[in-house]
């Protein structure tokens, strides 16, 4: 995989109850729309999966976006949107009904599908090879093992011999404890948002996390403070939104 992001090494790790705080704090203190911050994760996801896992050349190569109901849903559309608009051809593959998507989400979806390199699908549909998995089904919010249509969907995935990139965490990652439910997406490579979530550093993990990633969502430094007042991460995204972990 191409190195092409500067390492900066570990930084300091938040579990879901500090995440769900630092969305709010976006969303309520610094008038950062929850739109505005999946426009930044997906533009970042697409990045990289052109630039690691598509050579840098996404027209024609063959994407499936695995999306949620939820922000991690509507990230990777986002990405998968970025994405087609680089000439890459887009299968979309969601996890449940459009109805049952958050509103956010569903946006970025009703986008996306306007777009004409761009199919909705069933896995049992897809006949031909796939040159990368965006995997956005399941968040930092993930409560209990994954089940259902979801659970169906990791199954293939870890099946495809196609690279798995995950958004945030991968799905069946629990950022409560910082374990693996079962099952779980084993991902060639994470993007995390903002900061890597509890355990994600982890050796024992690796299997899971592949490459680590970190993206910029425009978090303003003095939030971490507020939240936690010895939480200094510094300017760590100055040269790049995107760093290795």
């Amino acid at each position: 995989m191409n190195q092409c992001f500067p390492n900066v090494g570990p930084l300091p790790e938040v579990d879901t109850k500090a995440m769900i705080e630092v969305d709010r704090l976006m969303m309520e203190d610094y008038q950062i729309s929850l739109f505005q911050m999946m426009e930044n994760a997906g533009r970042c996801l697409a990045i990289l999966a052109r630039d690691i896992a598509l050579g840098g050349a996404p027209e024609n190569k063959r994407v499936v976006v695995l999306a949620g109901a939820g922000g991690n849903g509507g990230g990777a559309l986002t990405a998968a949107r970025r994405l087609a608009t680089w000439g890459a051809k887009i299968c979309v593959i969601t996890a449940q009904g459009h109805d049952k998507m958050a509103d956010v989400p569903k946006a970025q979806l009703d986008i996306l599908l306007r777009l004409e390199n761009v199919v909705e699908m069933t896995i049992e549909e897809i006949d031909v090879p796939v040159d990368v998995i965006l995997d956005g089904l399941i968040g930092y919010s993930l409560t209990g093992a994954p089940r259902g249509q979801a659970a169906t969907l990791i199954a293939w995935a870890n099946e495809n011999p196609a690279p798995t990139l995950a958004l945030d965490v991968p799905s069946g990652y629990d950022a409560h404890t910082g374990t693996i439910a079962e099952p779980a997406i084993r991902a060639t490579a994470t993007l995390t948002i903002a900061l890597p979530k509890l355990g994600m550093q982890s050796e024992g993990n690796a299997q899971h996390i592949g490459s680590l990633y970190c993206a910029d969502i425009s978090v303003p430094p003095e939030l971490y403070h507020s939240l936690t007042p010895s939480l200094d991460i510094g300017f760590v995204f100055k040269n790049s939104d995107i760093v290795r972990l």
